[in-house]
């Protein structure tokens, strides 16, 4: 008898069955609220984090992502579902193992695929025979059944054989208030017919609707593409918002005109870079594997060139305003950032232009602080280690006034814009937040 045919329905039946015990690798914002998600479909969770104070935060129930409510993960560590470590041999319990690590750019600009791999090293010492083990992690195309298999493999074992792989990207929205794990369409794949099977019964446990792709590498480009067609088309509206600001032309009010068309155009909206954990970074991973086949990718590139190069265009913006306004240098002006994270209304600072604007900032001698509702205090990062413990500035009509301008760069729902537009000596607004909320001056600048 077939012993790959006997092991898969195996898996399967405790996969169905929700008698598998499910690892998650990574207890950020993608990992946490899957294993809650797993959890409450009826899976015993472990969730894995080489953080010890998440694991320590975690097990008393205490949440740090907005998307995981506390007396949601509290049930779940309550009735023994969902259970936080650092101890990575205990991956030897679980039937399926998901990946969701990070995938960062090096300052180079080229894919650092070291925590997959580390990750992957460790599910290989200290994996369960016939475990299930998917990939969430954005990453490029072929990584799947090259990177992660031939680690995987490498004391001998096979795909499809003695462990299963898959890959299913993740598809968070950080404060998305519409869409959550559960109800966002989820993109599955397996190396192979059994695997194909086996990532569909689990995702089919957990979210209310899989979308099944013949193979990872398929899977992988789907995320890629849904990146980069986002940040293709915020790039164009960035240029346009450039090319209209030197005709005297409110590129805001010129998409939301042609917004009314009712087929044919969809709405971006410019800002002062891009953010966040996918659109800076996914695409230049396409445009680097895509060298080694010879392929060019000036479209993507160039996008990702328009994008990177917004925060000095702010800074370009505000140094001509307040020479304007008050025949003041911006070294000598001091400036209130308003909003540190990288989308409104949560607290995710991951590639957040803000840090750009504030490194620029820096460099010329301004004076700057930061007011951000969702983020009190900056924490430790990789990348911007020098401004770890600085803390949020209150938002009073003294504190606003006391700047020689306020640079709005995250147009957050809980801040009084009335009185930052009242108070204010110079706005410069980089999401409209005050125009589309009626407040609007020579005090006001759009940028």
């Amino acid at each position: 008898m077939d012993t790959s045919v006997v092991s898969a329905e195996n898996i399967k039946i405790r996969i169905e069955s929700r008698a598998a015990t499910a690892g998650i690798i990574g207890l950020g914002y993608v990992g946490l609220p899957l294993a809650v998600a797993a959890a409450k479909a009826g899976y015993a969770v472990l969730g894995f984090d080489v953080d010890q104070s998440k694991v320590e935060a975690l097990n008393a129930g205490n949440s740090y992502i907005e998307a995981v409510p506390e007396p949601s993960l509290r049930e779940q560590v309550a009735v023994g579902r969902f259970e936080a470590t650092a101890d990575f041999a205990r991956l030897a319990s679980c039937d399926v193992v998901v990946i969701c690590v990070p995938t960062p750019l090096t300052k180079q600009r080229e894919p650092d695929l070291s925590f997959v791999e580390q990750t992957a090293s460790a599910i290989a010492r200290n994996r369960k025979p016939g475990a299930l083990i998917i990939l969430e992690s954005t990453t490029w195309p072929w990584t799947t059944e090259t990177v992660v298999k031939n680690i995987l493999e490498a004391d001998g074992t096979k795909s499809g054989r003695d462990f299963f792989l898959g890959f299913s990207p993740e598809r968070e929205d950080p404060g998305n208030a519409s869409f959550r794990t559960v109800t966002i369409p989820k993109i599955v794949s397996g190396d192979g017919a059994d695997a194909q099977a086996l990532v569909e019964a689990f995702y089919g446990n957990v979210v209310e609707r899989i979308v099944p792709v013949s193979s990872p590498r398929v899977a992988e480009a789907v995320k890629i593409t849904e990146n980069i067609f986002r940040a293709v088309n915020i790039a164009l509206v960035n240029e346009l918002k450039i090319i209209y600001d030197a005709m005297d032309i409110d590129v805001w009010e010129v998409i939301d005109a042609a917004a009314t068309k009712p087929f044919g155009f969809m709405p971006f909206y410019p800002g002062p870079g891009l953010g966040g954990h996918c659109i800076p970074i996914d695409p230049f991973y396409l445009t680097w594997k895509a060298r080694e086949y010879n392929v060019p990718t000036r479209f993507i590139e160039l996008a990702g060139e328009i994008n990177v190069a917004m925060p000095r265009y702010v800074i370009s913006r505000l140094e001509v305003a307040l020479d304007k306004s008050f025949a003041k240098s911006l070294s000598a002006s001091k400036v209130l950032i308003l909003g540190l994270a990288y989308k409104k209304n949560v607290p995710d600072i991951r590639e957040s232009p803000a840090f750009a604007i504030m490194d620029m900032l820096k460099a010329r001698g301004t004076t700057f602080d930061y007011h951000d509702p969702h983020v009190p205090s900056i924490p430790r990062t990789r990348e911007h280690e020098q401004y770890y413990g600085q803390r949020s500035v209150g938002l009073d009509a003294a504190t606003i006034s006391s700047y020689d301008a306020v640079v709005l760069v995250t147009d957050h729902d809980d801040v009084d814009y009335g009185l930052v537009a009242a108070k204010a000596k110079l706005v410069l607004d980089t999401r409209n937040a005050l125009g589309k909320r009626g407040f609007s001056g020579e005090t006001v600048v759009k940028a």
